[in-house]
């Protein structure tokens, strides 16, 4: 993976090369296995946790490049604290304030519906920003 980071891909299409896999994933994990299968959840949701980590594989390389000198820690510090902490934990109040719009008749399901919802809309506007 090394290898295709330095070498073949550009950074926008190594982050697509995770993003569109989570796309299709988010609703195949989030939505049809909440409703019937606890296990297949559970192994999705691990494997959406990785592609979701695996975008940060270069982040520390990359930030470097994007800030001049003068502004490296404070644009870094800006762009993980805000962007990553603020956005990020927020996150999870839009999730647990959908849940009682969402259908599915019991709390795990509608939990599973709006987290799978917050987390599509993420992904969409993170694949629409990559470009």
């Amino acid at each position: 993976m090394a290898f295709l980071a330095i070498h073949i891909f550009s950074r926008r299409r190594l982050l697509r090369l995770f993003q569109l896999p989570a796309l299709v994933a988010i609703p195949l994990v989030m939505f049809i296995p909440a409703v019937r299968d606890r296990d297949m959840s559970t192994a999705g949701i691990f494997a959406l946790g990785l592609l979701t980590v695996a975008q940060f594989s270069y982040w520390g390389n990359y930030l470097p490049l994007v800030y001049p000198t003068y502004l490296r820690g404070t644009g870094e510090a800006f762009a993980a604290n805000i962007g990553g902490r603020m956005l990020g934990t927020s996150a999870a109040l839009l999730v647990t304030s959908m849940v009682r719009f969402m259908p599915g008749g019991n709390a795990s399901r509608q939990l599973s519906y709006a987290a799978g919802i917050v987390g599509l809309l993420s992904y969409v506007v993170g694949f629409v920003a990559s470009f």
